[in-house]
């Protein structure tokens, strides 16, 4: 399977049996990251999975790369650039359709993998498409529900599952924000798993091969 000339930049590892449409996992990096970064996972992720490992669209140089801009202001504090924000959620959706249809992926067995930023977007993906969606796994994000589409309370998002985690130590997003996300699941009838770490902003072995399990089980 080689990489097709798609919206955005990504690397892509195939699954090991190609015999049918493969359920797929889509891997969103943080602020001021790429595609590599997260794409150092795949070969410990199920081999049944093709794992596409998105770049996003505005650089950081010297080599980084953003879903959107974090501004840094005396009088207002660290606030996240909303419209840039829904813009990129819009392109990760295109590109998520584009690959279900250029890679003959299953598009009733897509799950998204986030860290930081990426966790954001992702869960603002799946909460306001659910339908496109089956499992989230949010690494050290949180909800922001200033990206999320006007109506996305009305849709059903009881076929949803995910797998949340987070420092008890991060200093780059608070363990409090973390900690509004089960509510706002629960509200919405989502089955998900919540899970701490005594660690910092970013994924410690424990917390990997948690994950890992949690989607072995949910593929």
């Amino acid at each position: 399977m080689t990489t097709l000339p798609l919206s955005l930049e990504h690397l892509i590892r195939p699954p090991r049996h190609t015999s049918a449409k493969a359920p797929a996992l889509f891997l969103f990096h943080g602020y001021g990251s790429n595609e590599e970064d997260l794409f150092s996972f795949s070969t410990e992720l199920p081999e049944e999975l093709c794992i596409i490992s998105v770049r996003a669209p505005h650089p950081m140089p010297p080599y980084g790369y953003a879903w959107y801009a974090i501004n840094f202001d005396a009088n207002f504090g660290k606030w996240s650039d909303v419209e840039q924000a829904k813009e990129s959620m819009g392109l990760m959706v295109t590109f998520i359709k584009e690959s279900i249809e250029g890679y003959r992926l299953d598009a009733d067995r897509i799950s998204l993998l986030g860290f930081s930023q990426g966790t954001v977007l992702s869960l603002a993906l799946a909460l306001s498409f659910p339908e496109l969606v089956k499992n989230v796994i949010g690494l050290s994000g949180y909800i922001d529900e200033n990206i999320l589409i006007d109506s996305y309370k009305e849709k059903d998002h009881r076929q949803l599952s995910m797998y949340i985690s987070h420092g008890r130590m991060d200093p780059v997003i608070p363990f409090s924000w973390a900690e509004k996300t089960p509510p706002i699941l629960e509200n919405l009838g989502i089955d998900f798993v919540f899970e701490d770490f005594p660690t910092g902003h970013g994924v410690s072995q424990e917390n990997f091969y948690a994950m890992n399990a949690w989607l072995k089980k949910h593929i």
